[in-house]
């Protein structure tokens, strides 16, 4: 990115990341395409996409800090398989740069696919909030680990998977729920941004517009994206990823 005008752009699009976060999740289906239009190749895009949403992630966290309250032992336990599993979806990404290349349409696509599921599985997650545990035990260890290294190598729609996961195997209400896969996410996009930062290239100048763009973009969410029609948020989303996935493969 060499133009006002592409800084202008990854500026615009860390917003509405950061917006669309906060209501519906996958704001990396908007960031990361922008980069590939760019001309960012896509490691590189994905590494610095990575690293420069990570303010977003902990203003969320931080944001959530009132619903995190009496949630300590539980996210203490989960904390360990998220970083585990942050840690393992970067270093694959780092082993094998050239089969991201090839699986990024099928990624995108793949996030496409859960954006569209999302109220079903935000249903599933409240019946099955009412019928499980308060931690989740060993199940709920391993599929928070395999979220978290899907969140590490790609991570669009990684709020999607882990809230759901967490309906489906913890008896708790959503708005809880949600603050905790907000720290969970901070902790899986902070050990994989550790990781690119000391072992990749990293587009800094992409990093330092995409986070203040996503600080903002979480304020803006949280005070006036809720008047947005979530479905309207999620079809845009949808076709903006189906279109890079296409021409990807053509």
């Amino acid at each position: 990115m060499t133009t006002v005008a592409g800084g202008l752009a990854v500026v615009v699009a860390g917003v509405a990341a950061g917006t669309v976060n906060t209501i519906v999740g996958s704001g990396s289906l908007i960031t990361f395409p922008t980069l590939l239009a760019l001309g960012y190749p896509p490691v590189l895009a994905n590494v610095s996409n990575t690293v420069g949403l990570l303010p977003g992630s902990v203003s969320g966290a931080i944001g959530y800090r009132r619903e995190l309250y009496g949630q300590r032992q539980r996210i203490l336990a989960l904390s360990a398989a998220s970083l585990a599993g942050g840690a393992t979806g970067a270093v694959l990404l780092l082993l094998m740069p050239g089969v991201f290349r090839e699986l990024v349409p099928v990624l995108i696509l793949g996030a496409c696919l859960l954006v569209a599921l999302q109220p079903r599985l935000a249903k599933r997650a409240a019946v099955g909030a009412g019928r499980r545990g308060a931690h989740g035990g060993p199940p709920l260890l391993l599929g928070v680990y395999a979220t978290g290294v899907y969140g590490g190598y790609f991570g669009a729609a990684y709020g999607v998977i882990t809230l759901a996961l967490l309906g489906i195997f913890v008896d708790d209400s959503l708005q809880r729920l949600n603050g905790a896969k907000n720290v969970l996410g901070a902790l899986v996009n902070g050990v994989a941004a550790l990781l690119f930062a000391a072992g990749a290239d990293v587009a800094w100048e992409v990093v330092g517009l995409l986070a203040a763009g996503a600080v903002v973009g979480g304020q803006v969410g949280a005070r006036v994206g809720r008047r947005i029609p979530a479905p309207v948020l999620r079809a845009l989303i949808v076709v903006v990823g189906v279109t890079v996935s296409v021409t990807l493969l053509v």
